[in-house]
This record gives C-alpha cells, structure tokens and sequence, in this order.
C-alpha cells in the first residue's frame, strides 16, 4: 500500500505534550508507539519474573527454612505485599515533585537489584558458617534479619518502578489520537499477557528450583532477570517519548488541594447567580459541593479535583477484591501443600507453582478478548475498550466471587477426605483458573481507569492510587487473619488457620465463605456507587 503525501506529512508530525530523550518534540513516525510499547512490555516480563520468582513462594520459605507457623507466615506475606503496594503513594509524589517517571524507573530499579542480591545472600548465609551451635544460632538470628531487611529493600525498588513503567508504557502513545488510543487500551492487555506469560515460567522454572535444587539459585535468578529488565529499558532510551507537563507555576497536587480547601471555607458562602450560571453551563454535575471553590478556583481546577475524589468509591469498594487476591499466594499455596501433588515416582509438584494457572488463564483469555470480545462489543458501545471500565471491574469482582466459592467448597471437600489418601491437588485448579479470568477483568479495567481519570501530570499519583488498593487490601488481610486465629483459637479451640501447625485439622473453609460474603456486599456496594460516576473524558460512554 503506497503512502500517500498526507499519510507521510502525518508521520513526520510531532506530537502534543511530549518530546524525545533529547528534549525535543517527539516526532510520530521515530518515537513511541507499538516499537516502543513492545520493549516496554518485554521489560515488564522479566521484572514480573524477577518479582514472582520472590513473592510466589515466599510462604513456602517461611514456613519452612524459617520455620514459622501457617497464619505467622501469611500475616508476614500480607504485610509484605501490603507495602509492596502502598509504597508507589510515597514514590508518586517524589515522582511529580523531584524525579519524573524515566529517572525514578532507573533509581528504583537499582534499589531493587540490590535488594534481590542482599536476598540470596541472606539465604546462603548458613551454608558459609561452619561454627558451634551458639555461633549458627547467631548466623541464623543473622540470617533472618538480612532476609526481611531484604524483602524490605525489594519492596521500596518495587514501589518506585511499577506504578512509572505502566504509566511510561501509555506516555508512548499520542491520547488525542483515535487510533493510538484504541491502542493504548490494548497496549494494557498485553502488558497483563506479558506479565502471564512470566509468571508461568516462574512457576515451572524458579518454585522447582527453590524446592528441589537450592532456596539459594531459587532467589538468584531473579537478580540476574531484574538486571536484564534494567539494561532492555536503557536500550530504549532513544525510541521513547517523555510527556511534558503543562508549563504552569502550580503543580497538579497543589490545583487539586486547593480546590478541597477552597470548597471547604466556602461550604456556607451562596453562590452568585452569575457563579452559579457560569458553572450549570460548564462544569460537571458530580460533586456539586467542590463547585463552591469557583470564587477563586477556575473550572478546570475544579474538574480535576472532581476527577481524583471521584475515584474515592470506586477505590473503597474494591478493597475486598484486594484481600481475595491475598489469599491466591498464601492459602491456596497451604490447601496445596497438603494436597496428593505426586505426578510422578519421586516428583512433587510444588504447591506455589499451581499459581501458573491464574497466568495460563490470562496468556489463554487476554488474547480472545482483545482479538474478538473487544471489537465485537465495540460494535454495538462504539465504546474504543469495547465495555466502559467501571463495567469490567465490576465483571472481574462478580467472577472473583465464584472463584472463593469454589475454593471454599474445595477445601470442604479436602477436609472430608481420609488423611490417607488425600485429594488430588488438581482439585484446585478451577479456583485458580477462575481467579485468573477476574484478574483479566478487575486489574486492567483498575489499571485503565486510574491511569485515565486524573490529570496527565499526576498520572503517577493515580497509578500508585490503583496499587494502593491492594496495599491496603493485604494489610487488611492480614488484620483479619490475625484476627480470626485469635478468636477461633481462644481457649484452646480449633484455629480457623490451624489447630497444632496442622491445617488439616483447621477450617479454612469457613475463612472462604466470609470472603463470599464480604465481596457479595463489596459488589452490591461497587454497582450502586459506579452508577453515579460521570467519566472525566467526553470520548467515553458517561454510563456503568
């Protein structure tokens, strides 16, 4: 197909907002898009195996080379990921006022490299220390220190890096652009289908090592892939596009703030009339009481700060589809490793590398939704994502519901079983194939929305918003283990958990069934909220 003088005209036309690593404007036809988009996403890859070569079987070291207890160790995981989560907010604002996305990827990936090496040091620590008792006490008191400190240290490089680089993926392509649009939204599928495919080779390759070879290699080969994830992301420099925030003496954090407090020393002020017509006509009908703050705030100002409080209920209702994610690392990984995991003579599957399903499911499902679910629902929504994003997560929380259904009726079933021939570990493969399609739905459609609805220069902030619900998500899961171990354990009662380090003689089930509940009101709550939301974009549909 031969190109037309206006096609190449559009080519060499630079884009709005952004520039090139040289700080000039950013040309189309030599920056960003799918060449750029591509290597993002294969850097994404090796960064979620490095990451998933820690986190997935994390319960497992703990439980046991450090020897905890099943509920310790999930409140350990939990609060581990939790920060894992929560950190992107501290990295968000250092990030909009110090750094921007492209140095603070660099930084924090340095940072996570370092904690990935301190890891697998921490772990060959015992094996160089050929002492007396009391000396191997101290190196494995040693040991355990570094080991958390460590964790600690992967955590802070994790929190800079993820919420940038998917941020820095979308920058490449042009948002008032139709068709780079359309592909911008497919540029998070596929990020979601790269992350898959990572993980499932952790699953096969890195949890068989860490069980069957040495925790030490186990932990290793993460290092060596965050580095690979480092130098692919400096290869690219020279093909990337930078965005450009709008040259004004405020920054974003400081426009939306002051709205909050505008409208609140205004909230017993009238307004004009004159004020009062100036805003029918221009400004949106959500969040009226922020329009107070139009004495001194332009509309603009006031539509952002609608923008970022009106993710407020969305955020809050999907908390519990957060603490059912906890469980997918730490109590499906426990119902496994009490589960017949034999598939051979003398070959056990480990527990954790069942969670390849849930990236199976999604290497599977991502493309058939993008290559067919997608353009058909296009055609009847005219909708460029084919369903609105508050329609998909609400999708991924419905599915999330089944998913614990199952794996509480699936634990029922286990605990029924004689201990002597116990049930087969593929018994819990539809809870995690399941769980995988929710995952398709909820995070993307979570990824899509808090990157969409806030203003371009505190995307960043919005981004580590969306991460943030798992953060709080986890603590809460841990709280709630926390606290339901102490309850059904007083006075020497059966543990919910587990009754003497043993979960066959615990309840599990019944910790499912809650999380039925909790996600069914979530739900209901999410669906009533939704509806009143109005989109912070007139391209797209202003309905749930």
């Amino acid at each position: 197909m031969a190109i037309t003088e206006t096609n190449a005209d559009e080519l060499r036309s630079t884009i709005e907002g952004s520039m090139d690593y040289r700080g000039n404007p950013s040309v189309r036809l030599s920056s960003g898009g799918w060449k750029s988009a591509r290597l993002i996403i294969c850097v994404e890859m090796a960064e979620s195996f490095a990451f998933f070569g820690i986190s997935s079987n994390l319960i497992t070291y703990l439980t046991g080379p450090l020897g905890q207890s099943t509920a310790v160790a999930a409140a350990n995981v939990n609060a581990w990921t939790g920060t894992v989560s929560l950190l992107p907010l501290f990295w968000a604002f250092v990030v909009v006022a110090l750094l921007g996305r492209f140095r603070t990827i660099i930084i924090s990936s340095s940072l996570y490299i370092l904690g990935l090496g301190l890891l697998s040091l921490s772990v060959m620590i015992p094996s160089l220390c050929e002492a007396p008792n009391q000396l191997a006490s101290c190196a494995s008191q040693l040991q355990v220190t570094l080991f958390f400190c460590a964790l600690y240290l992967v955590a802070l490089g994790h929190g800079g890096y993820k919420p940038c680089i998917n941020i820095f993926g979308g920058d490449q392509f042009d948002e008032n652009d139709t068709e780079e649009e359309k592909a911008r939204s497919s540029f998070f599928n596929w990020l979601m289908f790269g992350n898959s495919v990572s993980v499932v080779m952790t699953g096969l390759v890195s949890n068989y090592i860490q069980e069957n070879v040495s925790w030490s290699l186990g932990f290793g080969i993460p290092s060596v892939f965050m580095l690979l994830a480092l130098f692919l992301f400096l290869l690219g420099t020279s093909s990337y596009r930078f965005s450009i925030q709008r040259e004004q003496k405020k920054t974003a954090i400081a426009r939306v703030s002051r709205v909050f407090l505008e409208a609140i020393k205004n909230r017993k002020n009238n307004d004009s009339d004159e004020t009062r017509v100036l805003l029918d006509h221009q400004s949106s009908k959500q969040l009226k009481f922020l329009d107070r703050a139009a004495i001194s705030c332009d509309i603009v100002e006031i539509e952002e700060a609608k923008a970022v409080l009106g993710l407020v209920p969305i955020w809050m209702t999907s908390l519990v589809y957060a603490i059912v994610s906890a469980q997918s690392t730490t109590f499906f990984t426990k119902q496994g490793d009490k589960m017949d995991r034999l598939i051979s003579p003398g070959l056990l599957v480990p527990a954790a590398s069942l969670q390849i399903f849930i990236s199976l499911t999604k290497v599977v499902f991502i493309p058939i939704y993008d290559g067919l679910v997608v353009p058909i629902a296009r055609s009847f929504t005219q909708c460029p994502s084919g369903i609105t994003m508050l329609q998909r997560i609400g999708t991924g929380i419905s599915i999330s519901i089944l998913a614990m259904v199952v794996a509480a009726l699936v634990e029922t079933k286990r605990l029924q079983t004689d201990l002597t021939t116990p049930l087969s570990v593929w018994w819990l493969v539809p809870q995690y194939v399941i769980y995988g399609v929710a995952d398709v739905f909820t995070l993307v459609g979570l990824q899509e929305l808090f990157y969409d609805q806030v203003p371009n220069e505190i995307r960043s902030i919005g981004m580590a918003l969306k991460l943030s619900i798992f953060g709080v998500g986890y603590f809460l899961s841990s709280f709630m283990i926390w606290v339901i171990d102490k309850l059904t354990s007083y006075s020497g009662q059966t543990s919910w958990f587990e009754f003497d380090n043993d979960l066959n003689r615990a309840h599990l089930d019944y910790f499912y069934w809650l999380l039925v509940c909790l996600s069914s009101i979530a739900l209901a709550s999410y669906l009533w909220l939704a509806k009143s939301y109005v989109y912070n974009n007139q391209n797209t549909r202003e309905d749930l």
